[in-house]
């Protein structure tokens, strides 16, 4: 499963890393407070809280490294007009990103995955690379 964890690791930190651009481009540094929607932001706040009340370190200095894979669509969502130019179809960005999701789950829980699931897996991501046009 290690492998499959890798892969999605990647996937989404070259989703992070899309978004970060392509929000930084498009309306400056400041764009996390000014773009994300409010209840992304309240619930990263906490996450960032959270560990503090711990005595953790903090595992990021970007507020978007707290985000759920979901989450990162619906910042995408929120500033489509920023997105449509580099993906060619928003229902399909919905598609694979509700498809990856499900995938994660046994991924992020330790779980081993059907071969079917696998393939599935594979299959998905080359579906979010060809949708970046």
């Amino acid at each position: 499963m290690a492998q499959y964890y890798e892969l999605f690791y990647c996937l989404e930190q070259s989703a992070r890393k899309l978004i970060t651009e392509t929000m930084e481009e498009a309306e400056g540094a400041d764009w996390w407070e000014q773009k994300v929607p409010q209840a992304i932001r309240d619930y990263v706040k906490k996450l960032i809280q959270d560990e503090i009340d711990m005595g953790m370190t903090q595992r990021s200095e970007r507020a978007i490294d707290y985000t759920t894979f979901g989450q990162l669509f619906d910042i995408i969502g929120a500033n489509w007009a920023h997105f449509e130019l580099i993906f060619t179809s928003r229902p399909a960005v919905q598609r694979i990103v509700k498809n990856l999701n499900m995938l994660r789950g046994p991924i992020a829980h330790c779980c081993p995955m059907s071969e079917d699931e696998i393939d599935r897996l594979v299959l998905t991501v080359k579906d979010w690379f060809r949708l970046i046009g």
